[in-house]
């Protein structure tokens, strides 16, 4: 398994890259849905995919739309 890794380092780094650039764009082009749904829950994982954790998170519309 080592070897493999080591072996095709370069292909693995493309496929790591490109899962978290399509789960960022995924992320930031979509409406954040309520957890409690299956598509909530799916995109929980989008967000972990784009590494969207702690203060990368979507904040709510309610702060941004009183602020104009």
């Amino acid at each position: 398994m080592i070897d493999y890794i080591i072996n095709n380092k370069e292909g693995l780094f493309a496929v790591v890259t490109t899962i978290i650039a399509a789960a960022s764009a995924i992320a930031a082009l979509t409406p954040t849905p309520k957890d409690d749904t299956l598509i909530g829950k799916a995109y929980k994982i989008i967000d972990w995919l784009a590494l969207n954790v702690i203060k990368a998170k979507d904040k709510s519309d309610s702060n941004s739309s009183s602020s104009s």
